[in-house]
């Protein structure tokens, strides 16, 4: 008996040095980060089910960048930070007008289709989920758009993010257009 309560006045006391669990706090992120969806998928293999996750992603600054990532892997907490990696990574510079884009544009991927439109001041992200999360990180306050096609979020937000690519690479050349045209007067 004596020997028990030996043993068990060694764990407490191993216990007490080992003191509360110590939380590390995170550095505040430059990027507002955003999870839109997590999948769960599973495939048949011959010893049973392969379970996994996969992430949908969305960070921007709000200032005029923002990126899409879609991570997998076994767990949730992998897949979602293998998403924001990934985002971080490919990020679009998109131009903004008066917290606005500078015109409008109709983009067909798979099977999304997705129109952005310019809005005046005040009126505000009328858009649906999946459009709403990529055009609030990139930091736009006033757009119209209208999800036509499918309903799927993966296949809207890569639309949404290739139709700000090309509205992006359209004020370029109109940019440049007018460099060269001021050049020659």
């Amino acid at each position: 008996m004596d020997n028990q309560n030996q043993n068990r006045q060694n764990n407490q006391n191993r216990n007490n040095q080992r003191g509360p669990r110590q939380f590390t706090e995170r550095a505040p992120s430059e990027f507002d980060e955003q999870v839109v969806q997590i999948n769960r998928v599973s495939k048949k293999t011959k010893g049973g089910n392969k379970v996994g996750f996969s992430a949908l992603t969305v960070v921007g600054d709000k200032k005029g960048k923002v990126g899409v990532g879609l991570g997998k892997a076994p767990d949730v907490s992998n897949a979602i930070r293998k998403g924001m990696s990934h985002a971080k990574k490919h990020m679009i510079t998109v131009p903004l007008v008066n917290g606005t884009i500078p015109f409008r544009i109709d983009v067909k991927i798979g099977a999304a289709r997705i129109m952005l439109k310019p809005a005046p001041r005040g009126s505000g992200i009328i858009a649906g989920g999946a459009v709403r999360s990529v055009v609030s990180a990139a930091g736009i306050e006033n757009i119209s758009s209208k999800m036509l096609g499918t309903e799927n979020k993966i296949s809207n937000i890569y639309a949404t993010l290739e139709a700000l690519k090309r509205v992006s690479a359209q004020a370029d050349r109109t940019k440049e257009r007018k460099l060269a045209v001021k050049g020659t007067k």
